[in-house]
């Protein structure tokens, strides 16, 4: 597979566990709300690609900072989809509750039980995040001192939380899938006493609006991308002009 983890990344107190929130591509129930103009085939495609370029952005963030790359899936019993789609030595954990604030919250308190010293719960919605934004994050985190991390979404909610210490409340009484989430989690955060750092915002790919932004910066010509600071996505690159064709 591509993007094999650096033999350097070693997991513990000076490392930072970064797990994307990803669900298995079937059609019909993944990316639903880009159908159209894409098939429900398109749609579930085009979700393999986000989750493998989520995963490769992470460890590209490896070559500068102490990150593991970990997906948080479901539904239960999809671990067979995970494996044979991502790099063989990415980390898995089901995390499948009835309120998402729960799996992220299982996420963290999991990870952190392990022996990382910080997690990111991480989208599987914005291929293009700018790789630097991923670094920040495990930057902020391996200060000393409890805090928070935020990566503000444009349509309220946030593609990034990371964690010193799995903070409950940090996940209670949010809106979830509303334009509410971030604000929400900034009084979480309040309430705490928690110190909060934002990072830059940025777009989860999640309505027509959105693929339309991200349909023009992957057709731009290779290295574009990377030459303004985005992440190439390569797999999502490739899915779309598959989807065109």
């Amino acid at each position: 597979m591509q993007h094999p983890i650096r033999a350097t990344q070693i997991d513990g107190r000076d490392t930072c566990a970064m797990a994307v929130m990803g669900k298995a591509s079937i059609p019909g129930r993944a990316k639903t709300r880009l159908v159209p103009p894409l098939t429900q085939q398109e749609a579930a495609l085009l979700n393999t690609a986000f989750l493998q370029d989520s995963v490769a952005n992470i460890v590209a963030a490896a070559g500068e900072v102490a990150v593991r790359p970990y997906v948080a899936y479901g539904p239960v019993g999809s671990e067979a989809f995970f494996r044979e789609h991502l790099p063989a030595d990415v980390g898995l954990l089901e995390s499948c509750l009835p309120n998402f604030g729960d799996c992220l919250y299982l996420v963290i308190e999991t990870l952190l039980a392990r022996g990382f010293g910080s997690v990111c719960v991480v989208n599987s919605d914005s291929p293009t995040l700018p790789t630097a934004q991923l670094i920040a994050a495990a930057r902020h985190l391996a200060r000393p001192g409890d805090r928070a991390v935020l990566g503000p979404s444009l349509d309220g909610g946030y593609y990034l939380l990371g964690l010193k210490a799995a903070h409950r409340r940090m996940f209670e009484g949010i809106a979830w899938s509303s334009a509410s989430v971030l604000e929400q989690t900034r009084q979480r955060a309040a309430e705490l006493a928690l110190p909060l750092v934002l990072l830059e915002p940025w777009y989860d790919v999640d309505d027509i609006a959105t693929l339309r932004r991200l349909q023009g910066e992957l057709s731009a010509p290779p290295g574009t991308a990377s030459a303004a600071g985005l992440y190439a996505a390569p797999h999502a690159r490739a899915a779309l002009a598959a989807a065109r064709s």
